[in-house]
C-alpha cells in the first residue's frame, strides 16, 4: 500500500472523529488535562518475578477472607473442598491461562480472543456482556476488599476504640482513599506490589507454620476433626461431598485474568528481537501464571486446615471474632498483639492495593473496547472521570451489601467464574480450529479444554444456584452497558469513522492530491456503471451547470460492520476530464463520503437521495452503515463543521433526487 504524499506535500491525515472546542474551566480542565488519555504506546518491562506480585495483590489477598468463607460454605469439609479446588485450579484454570497467555499475548486477556473468534454484531454483543461481568469482578474486588480491610481495622484491638463499629464508614473512606490515589496518578505500581505482597506472604507462612505447632502440641484438634468427618462417609463419600460444595469456595481462583491482563509488562528473553509471537514473554508469563498458582494453592490448603481445625466453629458465625479474618484471628491468639497488629496492618495494605489493582484493569478494559465500539463517549478515554464513576458504584454496591465480606462472596465468584469459562470457552474453540485446519476432526487436547469448561460451568451454576446475587449483580451491570453503548453508539455514529487511508497504487496517490482543493465536482454514486456515469455528469453540466472535472466516488463496506472506524483502500483513475474513486472497507456509507468530502475540498457535493421509509433507513444506518445517505451526509458534515469552526470554507451541497 502507498501513504505517503508527494513531494512539498503534508501526509494523508484523517480529520480527527472526535474534535471538539473544549469549553473553558476548571472542572473540564481537572477531569480531562491535556495530553491525558489511554494512548500510550509503550509500557516499561520487568523480570516476571516482579510482575507477579502485581498479579499477587489481587490473588494473595483473599487469605485474608477466604479461609473464614471456606468454613461457612463447607464447614469441617473445608480443607477437603480447598483441596478438590486446588486440583481444579492446578489442572484446569492454570493450562486454560497458560494456552490464553499464548494466544492473548498484548494483554486483552479472554475478552479479545473471543471478540476475535465471534466477528461482528453477535461477537461485540458477547464481549459486552463479558464486560458486565468482568465490571462485577473487578467492582466486588475493590468492594470486597476495602469491606474486609475495614473489618481488620475494626477488629484489631488497638483500633478498636478509634475506629468503633463502623466498619462501613471505614470501608468508605478507603475506597475514597483509593479514588484520590488515582486522580493524582498511580505510578510505580510494580515496586509498591513487591513491597506489599512479599511482607504479606511471610507473615501468612509465620501464621500457618505456628498453626502446625500448634497442632502438634494439641494432637486432639487434628484427631476432633478427622471424626467429625466421619459424619460424611468413608473417603469416597467425603470427596462427592467436597466435589459438590467446593463451587462456593471459587473465590480461591481470582488472579489469573489479571495475570494475563499485565503479559506487556513482562520482561521476555528476546524483547530486543521483537519476534512476530514473542515467545519469551509468553514463557515468563507463564511462569509467573504457575509460581502464583502453586504459592496460593500451598497457602490455600494450609490456611484452611489450621483454621479449621483450631478456630472455634462460633467464632466463624456473623459477628465472631473470626468472620472474613480467619487467619488474622489465629495472628492474635498464637503471636501475641503486636504481631497480630503487625499482620493486620499488613492485610489491610494488600486489600486496599487489590482495590487498586482491580481499579486498574478497569481503566484498562473500559477505553480498550467501548470507545473502540463507538459505546461509550469521548471521555471514557480519560482516568479521571472514570474514577469518579466508579467510585459512586462502589460506594452504591458497599450501601447495598452494608460491608459484608461473606455476602458478597457470591457476586465475585459469579464474576471470576464467568470470566475462567469464558477463557476455557475461548481456549477450546482456537484449539478446535487450529485441529481443523491441520487436517484432523479433533485433538486430545480438544477434548480435555471441553471437559475443563465443563468443570468450570458446572462451578458457575453450583455458585449461582446458591448465591444468585453475583448474576442479579452482572445482570445490572450488563443491561446498564448494553444500553449506555447504545444510547453512546447512536449519539457517535455521525462522527467521520475513518481511522485510515491506504492508496492501492502510486497513479492513485498522485491523482488524489491532484484533486485537492475546489478542483473538482464530487458526485457519489450507487454503482459505477459507465452509462449512468455519463447520463450523471450530462444531468449536473446542463442543470446544474457544474464546472471542471467531475468525481465519481463509490464506497464499498467491510463485511463487519459492526466496527466504528475504517481503514480504507482506495484506487484512483481518470477517465478523460473526469475521476472515478473507489473506497474499500468502509464500515458506513454516509461517514465514508463526508470523510472523503472533507479531504478534498471539493467545489459541490451532489447527493442523491434514496426517498425510502426513514425508520427502515435509520436501521439500516445503525446496524449495516447504510440507509438514506443524502441526508446522513449533510448532518455528518454540518456537525463536523460546527466542531470546527476555524475550516470555514465549504463545497455547495445539493441534494438530488435519484
Amino acid at each position: 500500500m502507498v501513504t505517503d504524499a508527494p513531494p512539498g506535500s503534508e501526509p494523508e491525515r484523517p480529520p480527527s472523529p472526535h474534535a471538539r472546542r473544549r469549553p473553558p474551566g476548571l472542572l473540564r480542565r481537572f477531569l480531562i488535562p491535556a495530553g491525558a488519555g489511554h494512548d500510550e504506546t509503550g509500557h516499561h518491562t520487568y523480570p516476571w518475578y516482579q510482575v507477579l506480585w502485581l498479579t499477587g495483590v489481587d490473588y494473595f489477598s483473599t487469605l485474608g477472607y477466604q479461609p473464614g468463607i471456606a468454613f461457612l460454605a463447607a464447614g469441617v469439609l473445608s480443607p477437603v473442598a480447598t483441596l478438590i479446588l486446588v486440583v481444579v485450579t492446578l489442572a484446569g484454570a492454570l493450562p486454560v491461562y497458560a494456552q490464553v497467555a499464548r494466544r492473548s499475548y498484548a494483554g486483552q486477556g479472554s475478552i479479545a480472543m473471543l471478540e476475535r473468534l465471534l466477528p461482528g454484531w453477535r461477537g461485540k454483543v458477547f464481549v459486552l456482556t463479558l464486560l458486565g461481568f468482568a465490571a462485577t469482578d473487578f467492582i466486588i474486588t475493590m468492594t470486597l476488599s476495602a469491606a474486609d480491610a475495614a473489618k481488620h481495622a475494626v477488629e484489631n484491638p488497638f483500633l478498636h476504640d478509634l475506629l468503633g463499629p463502623h466498619q462501613m464508614g471505614v470501608t468508605c473512606a478507603l475506597l475514597v482513599l483509593l479514588t484520590v490515589v488515582f486522580l493524582r496518578g498511580f505510578t510505580e505500581a510494580i515496586g509498591v506490589a513487591v513491597l506489599v505482597g512479599v511482607p504479606y506472604i511471610a507473615l501468612n507462612v509465620v501464621v500457618i507454620l505456628r498453626g502446625f505447632v500448634e497442632l502438634a502440641r494439641h494432637p486432639h484438634a487434628l484427631s476432633d476433626w478427622r471424626l467429625g468427618l466421619t459424619a460424611h462417609g468413608d473417603v469416597a463419600g467425603l470427596l462427592l461431598a467436597a466435589t459438590l460444595i467446593f463451587p462456593k469456595l471459587a473465590l480461591g481462583m481470582s488472579g489469573f485474568e489479571t495475570g494475563v491482563s499485565v503479559m506487556p509488562l513482562v520482561r521476555g528473553d528476546d524483547d530486543g528481537a521483537q519476534p512476530a509471537l514473542p515467545g519469551g514473554r509468553i514463557r515468563n508469563t507463564r511462569r509467573l501464571l504457575f509460581t502464583a498458582a502453586v504459592i496460593m494453592s500451598i497457602l490455600l490448603l494450609t490456611s484452611s486446615l489450621v483454621t479449621t481445625t483450631l478456630i472455634p466453629p462460633t467464632a466463624f458465625q456473623p459477628g465472631g471474632k473470626a468472620e472474613g479474618r480467619a487467619l488474622a484471628y489465629l495472628a492474635h491468639e498464637l503471636l501475641g498483639e503486636f504481631f497480630g497488629t503487625t499482620y493486620d496492618i499488613s492485610t489491610i495494605i494488600i486489600l486496599w492495593f487489590a482495590g487498586a489493582s482491580a481499579m486498574a484493569g478497569m481503566l484498562n478494559l473500559i477505553p480498550r473496547y467501548l470507545p473502540r465500539f463507538g459505546m461509550a463517549p469521548e471521555w471514557a478515554r480519560y482516568t479521571r472521570p472514570l474514577v469518579l464513576i466508579i467510585l459512586g458504584i462502589d460506594l452504591l454496591v458497599t450501601r447495598v451489601f452494608n460491608a459484608d465480606v461473606e455476602a458478597q462472596g457470591g457476586a465475585y465468584a459469579t464474576g471470576v467464574l464467568v470470566l475462567m469459562l469464558s477463557a476455557a470457552v475461548a481456549v477450546a474453540l482456537s484449539l478446535g480450529r487450529e485441529a481443523r485446519a491441520a487436517g484432523h476432526r479433533f485433538s486430545g487436547k480438544t477434548l480435555y479444554f471441553w471437559l475443563v469448561t465443563a468443570i468450570l460451568g458446572y462451578t458457575l451454576v453450583e455458585n449461582v444456584r446458591e448465591r444468585p446475587d453475583g448474576v442479579i449483580i452482572a445482570s445490572v451491570f450488563i443491561v446498564s452497558i448494553l444500553a449506555a453503548s447504545g444510547f453512546s453508539r447512536w449519539r457517535r455514529a455521525t462522527e467521520l469513522r475513518v481511522e485510515t487511508l491506504d492508496f492501492i497504487d502510486e497513479e492513485s496517490r498522485l491523482l488524489w492530491y491532484s484533486m485537492k482543493g475546489k478542483a473538482v465536482n464530487l458526485v457519489p454514486l450507487r454503482s459505477l456503471d459507465q452509462a449512468r456515469r455519463l447520463r450523471k455528469a450530462g444531468v449536473l453540466r446542463q442543470h446544474y451547470r457544474a464546472e471542471g472535472p467531475i468525481v465519481f466516488l463509490h464506497v464499498e463496506l467491510a463485511d463487519d460492520r459492526s466496527e466504528f472506524v475504517a481503514r480504507l483502500r482506495t484506487s484512483v483513475r481518470c477517465e478523460n476530464d473526469d475521476f472515478i474513486i473507489e473506497v474499500h472497507g468502509a464500515v458506513a456509507v454516509a461517514n465514508t463520503i463526508a470523510w472523503v468530502s472533507e479531504q478534498l475540498d471539493p467545489i459541490a457535493l451532489y447527493l442523491e437521495l434514496s426517498l425510502r421509509n426513514p425508520l427502515g433507513q435509520a436501521l439500516e444506518y445503525l446496524l449495516w452503515g447504510e440507509g438514506e445517505t443524502g441526508i446522513l451526509v449533510y448532518q455528518i458534515l454540518v456537525r463536523y463543521w460546527i466542531s470546527t469552526p476555524e475550516n470555514d470554507v465549504r463545497p455547495l451541497i445539493f441534494l438530488v433526487s435519484p
